[in-house]
């Protein structure tokens, strides 16, 4: 389409009308300018377009064929601009977040599910992925922010923290008494004769853990890994082993005794978890108004 739209605008106009005294008047031009315009294209794509007769003006054949291809074209076009309005006035938006399931189903589904309600016409993609994968994205700028546990992000990966996360071992009051009786006692040690469940390699959560592990010489010799602390708190439940969890989301568990905490000497450090985002990617209205949200709703 190499013609300037504005020769299509004036085309359209004088279709619709079939008069150019009129076409002018509602396109505030003169005559002789609609007729210069209508000679331009025409003589542009070598057909007539128009027969003119007393009354005014008629389609030719082509020039109704092409009519109906411009009529779409600004059909297309006003929708376009209808759809931006409605963006505008009403906050319609869409906001891609990478986080892993447990952060999701824990810290960002309640901050959502009042997000939503307060602002319903912005739509949400929610990748459920590692932080590694997350940050990976967010560089590439195919997301827009990241709910994540606090690695080193590169300088252009703003990371705002939201809360303390602790982390622990668990098992059930059963495990627990079982291995015992195995093992021959109350001072059983869970890392040397017990199952310990864990998050598998390469994840933030399992990296952090086996550094403390290092760093205090504690070496689990049975292993099970899984892919997803959801899972990993299922195989707990039904007495598989002791889990690695972030015990903050599992408290009620922990106070109505459907698992013990296993103490650890010294205690496993508090880390933090926030949302992360490129300071390079250019942002949405909805993204500052979900930024400006849950600064609220975390209390930042």
């Amino acid at each position: 389409m190499e013609q300037n739209l504005s020769l299509y605008r004036i085309f359209f106009e004088v279709a619709q009308t079939g008069n150019i005294s009129r076409a002018a008047k509602n396109l505030y031009i003169s005559q002789p300018a609609i007729s210069k315009a209508i000679g331009k294209l025409e003589d542009s794509l070598k057909l007539p377009l128009f027969i003119r007769n007393s009354r005014g003006v008629q389609l030719t054949e082509e020039g109704a064929i092409l009519f109906e291809h411009v009529r779409a074209a600004f059909e297309s076009l006003n929708q376009g601009e209808y759809e931006l309005r409605r963006m505008t006035e009403l906050g319609i938006g869409h906001i891609r977040i990478g986080v892993s399931t447990v952060l999701c189903k824990y810290v960002l589904l309640p901050c959502l599910k009042e997000f939503v309600a307060r602002y319903p016409h912005v739509r949400f993609t929610i990748r459920s992925q590692s932080t590694l994968q997350t940050v990976d994205l967010l560089e590439k700028q195919q997301i827009d922010l990241g709910l994540t546990a606090d690695p080193h992000f590169k300088k252009n990966i703003i990371y705002e923290k939201i809360m303390d996360i602790q982390d622990g071992f668990i098992a059930t009051p059963a495990y627990l008494t079982n291995m015992r009786l195995r093992e021959g006692g109350l001072q059983s040690d869970v890392f040397r004769n017990g199952t310990i469940l864990m998050l598998e390699k390469g994840n933030v959560s399992r990296t952090y853990i086996e550094d403390y592990l290092r760093d205090n010489q504690i070496e689990p010799v049975h292993l099970l890994e899984v892919s997803t602390m959801d899972l990993l708190l299922d195989f707990a439940r039904i007495g598989l082993g002791a889990g690695c969890v972030i015990k903050t989301f599992i408290q009620d568990e922990i106070r109505n005794g459907t698992f013990v905490e296993i103490p650890m000497d010294p205690p496993i450090p508090e880390r933090t978890i926030g949302f992360v985002y490129n300071s390079q990617s250019p942002h949405s209205k909805a993204f500052d108004m979900f930024i400006k949200f849950y600064r609220h709703f975390y209390g930042l």
